[in-house]
């Protein structure tokens, strides 16, 4: 999903107390990635092999573990020479990913259903981000306090396909008739139409990233997540790789994994040093931004069961998502169905050994 920085500066008033959350939520967050797994890999190397990842679009707090990992030598720890390479368009990263362009790609579970029903062989090996960001926001001039609300007025949203069939899925659970709303394609441009008044809400922007450039433009916004809503629960952010690959580089994935589980650790025990990274890597990206969002981010990117490793994916949420894209007819035939599965937790730590 696109997004385009906004500039503001964060509240002084909590400055004290999002210190203290930080180190909490770093420690915990090193307990939970410690004790994940009976099983841990180890891996080193002398030397590294080079490996390409395409993101899902410019450089941001979604990335930090990975740019951690990078800057902190983790990836050459155990053979690999990380390069993130930008994509143009948020569609890019899977087709490039088959054509054998990169060795992996940061996408959305959504996009990799999609991408696999029309015959694209890829597999997701871990959810970087394990539940939807993805959120119906609004201002509270539009007198929107819940989906309920949206009755007779206009919703932007981004022009995709499974975002309308979000859309009413959620009017449809609250009661609202999907025709007395008026779903209008805005593009990228979420942030501007609400501002502008050209929408009353909008579905398709990030509860990490567009609600918190509407919070420190003191706008507070009203912030409903998609499985709040009634959609099922599938992982935001997925890593992604061809299918013939998750059965010849196990070794390379794993290692991969492991190097990136630290940078998850890292970017947990210093954010904002995360968000210089980022910075560094994206010249637009306003710095106070992504320390707000990678803070806000780095739950989501722990499993739900503390018992299961970073990059866990269940596979009843996946079965539960996919059977709601089948029936909103996204999908033309079911994932859960005589192919290989879309996803696999083997090369997880403690996975599959």
């Amino acid at each position: 999903m696109r997004r385009t920085p906004l500039q503001s500066n964060p509240p002084s008033s909590h400055r004290t107390t999002r210190r203290i959350l930080v180190v909490l939520l770093a420690g915990a967050l090193a307990l939970v990635l410690a004790a994940c797994g009976a099983k841990q890999d180890t891996f080193t190397a002398t030397s590294s092999k080079s490996f390409s990842i395409m993101l899902d679009w410019f450089p941001n707090a979604d990335h930090a573990p990975l740019y951690e990992a990078i800057a902190q030598g983790d990836f050459r720890t155990v053979g690999l020479a990380v390069n993130p390479i930008v994509p143009s368009e948020t569609e890019e990263p899977l087709k490039l990913l088959a054509a054998g362009k990169v060795d992996m790609a940061i996408s959305y579970e959504p996009q990799l259903l999609l991408a696999r029903d029309q015959g694209l062989k890829l597999v997701s090996i871990a959810a970087l981000v394990q539940r939807p960001l993805t959120s119906i926001i609004a201002l509270p001039s539009q007198h929107v306090r819940s989906v309920a609300d949206l009755k007779g007025k206009s919703v932007g949203t981004a022009g995709i396909g499974y975002q309308a069939a979000e859309l009413r899925t959620a009017l449809g659970g609250a009661g609202v008739d999907p025709t007395s709303v008026r779903e209008i394609n805005v593009g990228f441009n979420l942030v501007p139409a609400m501002l502008s008044g050209k929408v009353a809400a909008t579905l398709g922007g990030f509860w990490n990233y567009e609600a918190i450039q509407l919070q420190r433009m003191h706008k507070h916004p009203v912030v409903i997540p998609v499985d709040q809503a009634g959609v099922p629960t599938y992982d935001e952010l997925v890593l992604v790789v061809r299918e013939d690959e998750a059965h010849t580089r196990g070794a390379d994935l794993r290692a991969f994994i492991q190097a990136l589980t630290r940078g998850v650790q890292q970017a947990a025990a210093d954010p904002k040093g995360a968000a210089s990274l980022i910075k560094a890597a994206n010249p637009d990206a306003e710095e106070a931004l992504q320390v707000a969002s990678i803070e806000q981010t780095l739950p989501a990117m722990r499993p739900s069961e503390a018992s299961k490793p970073f990059g866990w994916q269940d596979p009843s949420a996946w079965a539960s998502f996919s059977r709601w894209m089948v029936a909103h007819q996204l999908l033309r035939t079911n994932p859960n169905i005589g192919a290989l599965p879309p996803f696999t937790n083997e090369f997880l730590p403690g996975q599959g050994i």
